[in-house]
């Protein structure tokens, strides 16, 4: 592979781009929209006092994994010289959707889960690649 086309990346951009993404899942989990029926389909004990051990490395690793999929969007913005919001709607939904709701769901039927976390986490990161998408397109 080239690696020219890391000197072509908008590091800001990405950066922004991912802080949007993690930001969307602290409202998408919050109790505002999902965080309850969320819980509810993965059994989670919320009275469990080892619940939230580890917590802060989870953010932070999520956050890092933000970051790996907003530098994979980037790279698609540059390789395929989208520019706009409409290109960034069209490449979010294209990625999220194919990639990141496909691997999720895959999984779920495996582990049995219910199609409300499909839906829960898969939307969520469809959402988040649109928005992360249309930041690069409309920034680059």
């Amino acid at each position: 592979m080239n690696s020219e086309i890391f000197s072509q990346i908008n590091w800001l951009a990405v950066l922004v781009a991912a802080v949007a993404y993690f930001i969307l899942g602290a409202l998408w989990y919050s109790n505002i929209l999902f965080a309850n029926m969320w819980i509810k389909a993965h059994g989670i004990d919320m009275n469990d006092p080892n619940g939230r051990k580890g917590l802060g490395m989870m953010m932070f690793l999520s956050f890092v994994g933000f970051f790996i999929v907003c530098i994979g969007l980037e790279m698609l913005v540059v390789k395929l010289d989208l520019s706009g919001y409409m290109s960034g709607i069209k490449l979010g939904l294209a990625t999220g959707v194919c990639f990141s709701m496909m691997a999720l769901s895959i999984t779920y039927l495996y582990t049995r889960k219910p199609i409300s976390l499909h839906l829960i986490d898969g939307l969520y990161h469809v959402i988040g690649q649109i928005i992360a998408a249309i930041i690069l397109c409309v920034w680059g």
